[in-house]
């Protein structure tokens, strides 16, 4: 366990610390080298941390002012409650935050946000192979059994 981790909102003044979280997350889900994220998503998902019109939100984790992880959330409409959903789209720690509760906390902080923007539910995704990730994820949520599908247009 990492003690005295706290996590917070991201700030302007993070971007050089969380970049290469970012970078990380996005090269462990393939996006890298010729896959990878144009950098103008890279700059509009950093402006929408910023943007008070924005629905989307970073969280990172720190500790002695060294960034250890990311979550970015959401909140969305849907069809079957009046109040929103809130959707964790990513979370990642580095390589030595690994196991040692980073990842817990983050998501303990995307729960609290949620309940405090009134939102009933916090769910995400996952990629079946992420079986080390989804060792904590069986602590903290319930595993709904959706599959999901997608085209790209």
């Amino acid at each position: 366990m990492i003690r005295d981790v706290s996590v917070r909102a991201v700030s302007r003044q993070d971007y050089d610390q969380w970049l290469p979280l970012w970078e990380g997350y996005n090269a462990f889900y393939g996006r890298s080298g010729e896959t990878a994220l144009s950098p103008d998503v890279t700059l509009m998902t950093w402006a929408r941390f910023f943007d008070a019109y924005e629905p989307v939100h970073g969280l990172v984790a720190e500790r002695e002012g060294q960034l250890l992880g990311l979550a970015h959330y959401l909140f969305h409409r849907n069809t079957i409650s009046i109040a929103p959903t809130c959707y964790m789209q990513d979370l990642f720690t580095s390589e030595a935050a690994r196991g040692k509760g980073v990842g817990r906390a983050l998501i303990s902080e995307v729960y609290e946000q949620a309940r405090l923007a009134g939102a009933p539910r916090v769910y995400w995704h996952t990629q079946e192979t992420n079986r080390t990730a989804m060792q904590l994820y069986d602590k903290m949520a319930e595993h709904s059994g959706f599959v999901v599908y997608r085209k790209m247009l």
